[in-house]
């Protein structure tokens, strides 16, 4: 599956849109790892364990995008965009969303 943030992929040609594809994910949040994440706000850095959720969130959010493009016979995703939002206070989603494309 090709994924591209642009409309248009160079060297290939849209032949069919297939329609919106989407894939999220909601994740909360670990005690644990707040209470790390508070002292890491007093000496400063990089919070690792959020990191690594977040890029975790993000390609499990693809995966289930290009999952949906493949049900509607894509070969591409044109138009990728992230989003994210506050679901509660303690959760948050990842959604990306695009759309499915045939190309040749």
């Amino acid at each position: 599956m090709i994924l591209s943030t642009t409309h248009t992929i160079e060297g290939k040609k849209i032949v069919k849109q297939l329609g919106l594809v989407r894939g999220n994910t909601i994740r909360a949040r670990h005690i644990g790892k707040d209470i790390m994440a508070g002292l890491k706000n007093v000496v400063g850095g990089e919070i690792c364990g959020y990191t690594k959720m977040m890029a975790e969130s993000r390609e499990q959010a693809i995966d289930r995008m290009v999952e949906e493009a493949t049900e509607k016979g894509a070969n591409a995703i044109v138009g990728m965009k992230f989003a994210t939002s506050m679901i509660m206070q303690m959760a948050s989603e990842i959604l990306v969303y695009g759309t499915a494309v045939i190309v040749e």
